[in-house]
């Protein structure tokens, strides 16, 4: 038995309380802001123009740097950096919060994406290297998947709650509460195995080139939804991501001690998995951002009515993933659950591309937010934590880094992709129906829910294809085995989950 599985933690679930805590807050602010930036926009006079810098501030802070807060956690100790990346973050979002002008605001978010990439793939690999047991894996990483897959929406009703009955600066004080209990609680509980650290010496090229060309792509992303995909600066950023994350790739697989080591993504299951988790949040960051216009402007819903409306996904994520997703975990293959999990999903959204102005909550999208989460939740929870399976540990940091990198390209991509589709497709309605239609106002409306129908099923294209990719690529057998983190030498990570297989 490896060394890392000898030991078993006695405060370890405690622990999960805390880590599971510092996940929900960095999830929740994905969401909870958009809610509140209408209001945020208002009181600081930001012009439409650089609205959507508070997004894209913390975006590129968050995506660009998480492999470097992933290879930091491996190097400094996971706890450390965990609650370093707390203090950092609840620090950040108190400035947000008491931001005076725009400039300041936007600062605060990319403070808080700084600190962010230092505590997702530190919270992550956290969960990997305590809970080795594969039974007590499974339930740990079933709440943990029920978060990382519910936060968003849970996002929603928070930040409609608070910005309609308080005030929009309280969507970033309500992190610092968060914060604290979960630093203090970290402090006091979490133990981490010592012989799990990464000593090597820091891989300066290869941060250098990782940060600047997934800044580049996640920023080409941003300007493709202003600018448009033709647009100079579009094509430049694009280009200039694809050179620099090539160069990198040449360089890691050259350097001694690489920032990203490429045995951690060219394994089979793992490189399986981070596609899939990637095309899954595509479909589900453009549904949440489709369904909180069309609850607000055309069925008129309050922000805390159309915050509430989400509730049922996040009722199914919870059950997708507590109930089935840890039941099932331990006795079939992980594909036999994200696979499946992610047609149900398609089915729920399949549901929502019949949305039109006058769509009845109860009778369609009521059936179809609960599939979509349902079909969600089965499908991240073992993706979760097959991502950090069989892993080395001192890996552990980069590769749970990898998984929220995933997600926040598969967010950007979604959010400008589907966003241009959505309103290309409300353009070309608009067009066509102007001669016949009944006044500019309807017009506009059934525009609107025809672009995100539009989108919607592109999303429902995109979710098949994620499904196909798990039932392809990934090849593990049950996660039963009696570690999950595997031992530490060479090439035990590439060893580990093959043993495994079928």
């Amino acid at each position: 038995m490896p060394e890392t599985a000898q030991y078993v933690d006695p405060r370890r679930w405690k622990a999960l309380i805390f880590i599971a805590l510092a996940q929900l807050m960095v999830v929740l602010d994905a969401t909870i802001v958009n809610i509140a930036l209408p209001s945020a926009q208002d009181a600081l006079d930001i012009s439409d123009g650089n609205k959507q810098w508070v997004i894209t501030a913390y975006a590129l802070a968050f995506g660009g740097l998480l492999l470097f807060g992933g290879r930091l956690a491996d190097l400094w100790g996971r706890k450390q950096t965990f609650i370093v990346g707390l203090i950092g973050f609840a620090a950040a979002s108190a400035l947000g919060g008491a931001a005076l002008n725009s400039p300041m605001l936007m600062g605060a978010r990319a403070l808080q994406g700084i600190f962010g990439a230092l505590l997702a793939p530190s919270a992550l690999s956290l969960l990997a290297v305590t809970f080795t047991d594969a039974k007590e894996r499974a339930k740990a990483f079933g709440i943990f998947g029920a978060i990382a897959g519910g936060g968003g929406a849970v996002g929603l009703i928070l930040g409609g709650v608070l910005t309609e009955y308080m005030n929009w600066r309280w969507t970033f004080f309500v992190n610092i509460p968060f914060a604290i209990v979960a630093a203090v609680g970290a402090i006091s509980v979490i133990r981490e195995p010592a012989e799990s650290r990464n000593p090597a010496k820091l891989d300066i090229p290869g941060v250098l080139l990782a940060t600047l060309g997934l800044v580049s792509l996640v920023y080409a992303f941003t300007r493709a939804e202003s600018d448009g995909w033709t647009a100079g600066i579009t094509l430049g950023l694009f280009v200039a991501a694809v050179v620099l994350l090539a160069a990198f790739a040449v360089v890691e697989s050259r350097v001694k001690a690489p920032l990203l080591p490429l045995r951690v993504v060219t394994n089979r299951n793992r490189g399986g998995v981070y596609l899939a988790l990637g095309l899954a949040v595509i479909g589900m960051f453009g549904l949440f951002l489709f369904l909180t216009y069309y609850m607000q402007m055309v069925k008129g819903y309050s922000p805390v009515k159309s915050g509430l409306s989400f509730l049922p996904m996040i009722v199914g994520m919870i059950t997708g993933s507590t109930q089935i997703g840890t039941r099932l975990m331990t006795r079939v293959p992980a594909r036999m659950l994200m696979g499946p999990g992610f047609l149900v999903a398609a089915v729920g959204m399949l549901l929502l591309t019949q949305i039109d102005l006058d769509t009845s909550y109860p009778l369609l999208i009521l059936p179809g937010f609960l599939l979509l989460g349902l079909g969600m939740g089965t499908a991240f929870m073992p993706a979760m934590s097959l991502s950090t399976f069989g892993i080395e540990p001192r890996d552990a940091g980069v590769a749970s880094a990898m998984v929220n990198t995933s997600q926040q390209v598969g967010g950007a991509i979604g959010t400008a992709l589907l966003n241009t589709i959505a309103t290309s497709a409300g353009e070309k309605y608009g067009k066509a129906h102007v001669a016949t239609a009944k006044s500019p106002e309807l017009l506009q409306l059934q525009s609107q829910v025809h672009g995100y129908t539009t989108a919607i099923w592109w999303a429902v294209g995109i979710l098949v294809v994620a499904a196909a990719i798990a039932l392809t690529f990934v090849n593990a057998g049950r996660q039963d085995g009696s570690s999950a983190v595997s031992g530490s030498g060479e090439g035990a990570a590439e060893d580990a989950i093959p043993v495994m297989a079928h």
